[in-house]
């Protein structure tokens, strides 16, 4: 609430409000920051108006006396060029006095201290992120020095109106006042930088022209009055000079937008640039959409479908808290925005609107998460989605092709949520999956390009999880499939490892993780090969026993390897434990971790392991090959102390 309140000595209904603290300083950088793009004032206004009447026209479904014999819901602009003021006005639900408060005195939102702070760190962010954060009345007074609201809430009497006035500086006021018609209008006092020059906005040919830009989508009639020639009447009838004239208001109104809601018109009579300016007043994104699809879908369940690809990722995106979804209408009335439940979590970064013309008016979140018509919605967008993503990948097309990379360099470890969150669609969202691999380091690699390149004989997909791609690429796993020229794909992203718990296989073709378990490579393997293996197991199993007992609860069991052939060990975990790396991140995310301990494999051919078997320093020795092949793992020390101290003796000896 506002900080103080006094009632004036010569009007005792007239009370002074401090502006809390944060808007006071909103107010501050809204006058010295965002003066770069002025014209958002126009945009933000009209949004709130269409957004009064919006709650309206919802709260009506229950309640139609609350239009009170005026049912034609619309938005009026009224420039006064004498007074130098612009009037916005709406018979939406309106506000009372504390309504005006509440609403324009403070800030409720949980993102007001965000807003705050990224407005600060880039001064000049020409207005995007004002509406954005819910502050977009306060934009007016980029142009105004005085704002006065008056408004009355509809279904309540006419002197409970409120006029609510501000210069924006620290204070407000509020009295009451008889109005009435239900609704607002906020009235802008324009400074004189903006009434006069090429910065007039008393010009009604620019307010229309910010309309048309800004607003056209909007569904209800923006209406300005309108202007028509008026001759000048000759003094002299026999006098042949032409007779003057001017443009002259009348008293009529006149809708200045289409007044249609874009989705609602047919997608082959929208313009590129119509799709594009919608999706930038929806979402205060400043560049323009990657793509979109515009459906309407029959069936079961009919809806409307506008959904838009981002260009990029926004920086909330993996706060799984924060709301994201889409506009919910029902027959063309506003329900709700963020309605999280119309796409699944793994497609949050996907904006637009859905127009259902089956759900019910009175339709609350609670009830979305039970419906059986939202799920069918919530399926048909996924769907939509990635039938879209798959276009664009599987596109011969460069331009196209170009875009799925933009898409997939912002949005891939995201959708890889879905191969767990969303089994129907698994298969779908494998194939728009793309890897760096052990010969190709860019995100480059597809399931289905790696099939296409298996070696004869080949009956698995390998792949390797790891921190980043160097660690990959020089991970000790590898060293057998490098020998052998099989490919490896490499999974370097931290929700890679949990995503392929459910991906088991592409196409028929099993996955195989090579850091987990006994490497079979099958008929890649020759018989003399295995025999030699078979051979090492017997010929060192006294130092295998012998590490055993060194190492005790650190390792679940040593065996000699048959992938290695540089490194002298290396660890793997079993199939359907969890690695090293994702112990280590469920800890930093705070989760229990069930105990998990590696196998230690060791190469019986590396210089270190024969010498180990006559080492006097045996423990130690074996304690540092234990961290060494650790460390190659991604996995961190328990104790680097005690590692540098055992390794620095082993030098010193």
């Amino acid at each position: 609430m506002s900080e103080s309140v006094q009632a004036d000595s010569q009007n005792p209904e007239l009370k002074k409000h401090t502006f809390e603290a944060e808007v006071a300083q909103l107010l501050h950088l809204v006058t010295h920051s965002l003066y770069s793009n002025a014209d958002i004032f126009v945009r933000e206004l009209v949004s709130n108006a269409s957004d009064a009447c919006d709650k309206l026209r919802f709260e009506a479904t229950n309640d139609d006396s609350l239009y009170e014999d005026d049912g034609e819901l619309r938005i009026r602009i009224a420039v006064d060029e004498d007074a130098k003021t612009i009037t916005f006005t709406d018979n939406g639900i309106g506000m009372n006095e504390t309504d005006a408060i509440e609403n324009l005195g403070t800030i409720a939102k949980s993102g007001t201290k965000a807003f705050l702070d990224k407005l600060s760190e880039s001064q000049k962010q020409d207005g995007q992120l004002i509406g954005q954060f819910g502050v977009g009345f306060y934009s007016g007074f980029i142009v105004a020095d005085t704002i006065s609201v008056e408004s009355r809430k509809a279904g309540e009497p006419a002197d409970k109106g409120v006029r609510w006035v501000s210069d924006g500086t620290g204070s407000f006021t509020v009295e009451p006042i008889t109005k009435e018609t239900r609704g607002t209008a906020i009235t802008l006092h324009l400074k004189e930088e903006y009434s006069d020059g090429e910065d007039n906005y008393l010009d009604r040919g620019k307010i229309k022209r910010l309309v048309n830009k800004y607003s056209d989508h909007i569904s209800l009639p923006i209406q300005m009055r309108k202007e028509v020639w008026q001759e000048d009447v000759a003094d002299d009838a026999d006098d042949d000079t032409p007779a003057g004239g001017e443009m002259v208001l009348t008293d009529e109104w006149e809708t200045i937008n289409k007044a249609s809601a874009l989705w609602t018109r047919s997608a082959s009579e929208i313009e590129d640039d119509e799709y594009v300016d919608f999706y930038k007043n929806i979402t205060y994104d400043m560049d323009a959409p990657l793509t979109w699809t515009h459906n309407r879908v029959e069936g079961r369940v009919q809806y409307t479908q506008l959904l838009y690809i981002p260009k990029k990722a926004p920086v909330d995106l993996y706060t799984r808290e924060q709301q994201h979804g889409l506009k919910l209408y029902v027959k063309r009335v506003f329900i709700m925005d963020e309605a999280e439940q119309l796409l699944p979590m793994y497609l949050r970064f996907v904006k637009g609107v859905i127009d259902s013309a089956d759900l019910p008016l009175n339709v609350s979140r609670e009830l979305l998460q039970e419906s059986r018509d939202v799920k069918s919605i919530r399926d048909g967008n996924a769907r939509r989605v990635l039938t879209l993503l798959a276009s664009l990948a599987n596109s011969e097309d460069s331009d196209k092709q170009e875009k799925f990379a933009q898409f997939y360099s912002e949005f891939g470890d995201v959708i890889k949520e879905g191969l767990g969150e969303d089994m129907g669609n698994q298969e779908r969202i494998a194939k728009l999956l793309r890897y760096a691999t052990s010969t190709q380091d860019g995100l480059e690699t597809s399931f289905e390009d790696y099939k296409g390149r298996m070696k004869e004989g080949q009956k698995a997909i390998y792949y390797l999880t790891a921190d980043n791609l160097a660690a990959a690429k020089n991970s000790p796993q590898l060293e057998l499939f490098k020998k052998k020229g099989i490919e490896v794909i490499l999974m370097t992203s931290r929700v890679d490892e949990w995503a392929m718990n459910f991906l088991t296989q592409f196409a028929d073709t099993p996955l195989q993780n090579i850091a987990k378990g006994a490497v079979d490579l099958g008929d890649l393997q020759d018989e003399a090969e295995k025999a030699e293996a078979e051979k090492a197991q017997e010929t060192l199993k006294p130092v295998v026993d012998k590490l055993k007992t060194a190492l005790g609860e650190r390792a679940k069991d040593v065996k000699v390897s048959t992938r290695l052939v540089d490194s002298p060990a290396c660890l793997v975990v079993g199939e359907g434990e969890l690695s090293p790396q994702m112990i280590q991140m469920l800890k930093q995310m705070g989760q229990d971790v069930p105990e998990s301990k590696p196998t230690l494999e060791v190469n019986p051919e590396h210089p270190l392991i024969k010498k180990l078997e006559r080492s006097e320093q045996f423990d130690d020795l074996a304690q540092v090959i234990f961290d060494q092949a650790l460390l190659a793992d991604g996995g961190q020390l328990e104790d680097p102390a005690a590692y540098l101290k055992r390794v620095n003796e082993l030098l010193m000896r």
